[in-house]
């Protein structure tokens, strides 16, 4: 499956990671060849990148806010969840991890990832079914983070198990009664940080399976977060405690 990536940041990690193949670049005419694009340019000639340039009417049926670049590109590299392993192995560090269960909307997912990868998590868990995939749009709303990051696709409830007998704790993003504190909850060593859909949150077998329900203090009107913006906050408190 071939797609387009859109967007001079986006286009830009995708050439350095160099974790999918590359058919082509199409750039916009008359588009001025410096800094970001010039970048672009560079790397796609070092990859020898076929490179076309295009009225600018071309690019708009690839996607919107494409800033005068497309990359044409296989579809996105998911991983196997021993790769996610290995990498906290080969890093010595504790395992840090995100669960995102059936998050759906692309934009909310972009931002967690981009987050995700600011703050060195090992690797991502998403669902099969029901649940945003990392499209091109997704891509797009990461800036290109998508690209740095190790995704895999399983069961949620299935890998809040496998994670649990490897000793790594468990927190679910809830706002019930039930929960505490993220401030007074510990978030340092092995950590996985599980965050529900927008409209509906965890479901209710995932939500049994965390180890600790938690939610962030509420002081103005508002009821609750969205599920990006309370997600990149638990990470963030997360790599605090991580560093301490």
């Amino acid at each position: 499956m071939r797609e387009w990536i859109t967007g001079r940041h986006p286009v830009v990690e995708v050439l350095k990671a160099r974790r999918r193949d590359v058919f082509g670049l199409r750039v916009a005419e008359g588009i001025k060849a410096k800094d970001t694009v010039n970048h672009i340019l560079k790397l796609a000639k070092e990859h020898h990148v076929p490179i076309e340039t295009v009225k600018r009417e071309k690019l708009n049926k690839l996607g919107e806010q494409h800033q005068g670049v497309a990359l044409e590109v296989s579809g996105y590299p998911y991983v196997d969840i021993s790769d996610i392993e290995l990498r906290w192995q080969e890093r010595k560090e504790d395992p840090f991890i995100l669960i995102l269960d059936l998050l759906q909307n692309p934009q909310n997912l972009g931002t967690l990832l981009r987050t995700a990868e600011s703050v060195g998590v090992h690797g991502v868990v998403m669902a099969y079914n029901r649940a945003a995939m990392v499209t091109p749009a997704v891509v797009n709303a990461s800036s290109g983070a998508t690209e740095h990051l190790l995704v895999t696709q399983m069961n949620i409830s299935q890998m809040i198990k496998r994670l649990q007998e490897k000793n790594i704790w468990v927190i679910g993003l809830d706002g019930g009664a039930a929960s505490q504190p993220v401030e007074k909850t510990r978030l340092d060593g092995g950590l996985a940080v599980v965050v529900g859909s927008e409209g509906d949150g965890l479901r209710d077998l995932v939500r049994k399976s965390c180890d600790v329900l938690v939610k962030l203090p509420m002081l103005g009107h508002v009821e609750s977060l969205n599920a990006s913006i309370a997600g990149s906050v638990t990470l963030y408190q997360a790599l605090f405690a991580r560093r301490k």
